[in-house]
């Protein structure tokens, strides 16, 4: 088997690029990019294995549901088709398989989290990428991608969600609901002190927004819905 030394990233970079080169939905190269550099910020003063951060986060999306398909997304096809390509060790493997079987919020509702630093880490970045500034394009995108509306006010936020069944549903309507499905949650289940304070940060750019918004489409009634939301210090 290849020694971590001799793992090719910048081609398995170039694998993950082709698959995902042309999502329009918002789960594009540019979001692993900038997950994984995210990522890197996070692990600078943890005691990490980088390489297993790397791989895990390069490979995250490429079996993503969304994109690929429930039987991707259950056996990992393409994430296994390109770790074996690169023969990457059985433990290196399995290590940043068990952390790609972690990743995304419907594994969180359905009681699934990392159970590594390292897998942590990359949890803690891909989320954050779907928060703040970024999160709210890459909602838009994937609202366009799908041909739904970006705020239908008289679609009211789930107030509770039991299972990932019941999340995926939910993503069907439109984009301001999945800011309280979803987007808006996200901060308290950060795992990480860097990921925690940043996705704090990007939760309140989702909090201005999000009331402005309200004001213009005079959707005061919305506004409730987002009082729990609000930096009260």
């Amino acid at each position: 088997m290849t020694s971590k030394s001799m793992i090719d990233i910048s081609a398995i970079h170039k694998d993950v690029k082709e698959l995902l080169g042309k999502d329009k939905s918002g789960h594009g190269m540019d979001h692993v990019d900038r997950v994984l550099k995210l990522a890197m910020t996070f692990a600078e003063n943890e005691r990490v294995d980088k390489e297993i951060v790397t791989l895990a986060t390069l490979l995250h999306d490429v079996d993503d549901y969304k994109i690929f398909g429930e039987e991707h997304a259950k056996k990992l096809l393409n994430a296994n088709t390109i770790l074996d390509k690169y023969n990457v060790a059985d433990k290196t493997k399995s290590k940043v398989l068990n952390i790609v079987r972690s990743m995304g919020y419907n594994k969180y509702i359905e009681g699934v989290r990392p159970g590594t630093l390292e897998g942590m880490i990359v949890s803690d970045a891909d989320m954050c990428d779907a928060i703040g500034s970024i999160g709210i394009l890459r909602t838009h995108a994937y609202a366009l991608s799908k041909g739904n509306v970006f705020f239908d006010k008289d679609i009211r936020p789930e107030t509770e969600l039991v299972d990932a069944t019941e999340y995926k549903t939910s993503r069907k309507s439109h984009s301001v609901q999945h800011f309280f499905d979803k987007l808006l949650r996200i901060p308290a289940i950060l795992m990480t002190d860097s990921g925690r304070r940043e996705g704090e940060k990007r939760k309140m750019i989702m909090v201005s927004f999000l009331r402005e918004l309200f004001q213009e489409e005079d959707s005061q009634e919305w506004q409730k819905y987002l009082n729990v939301y609000e930096d009260k210090s």
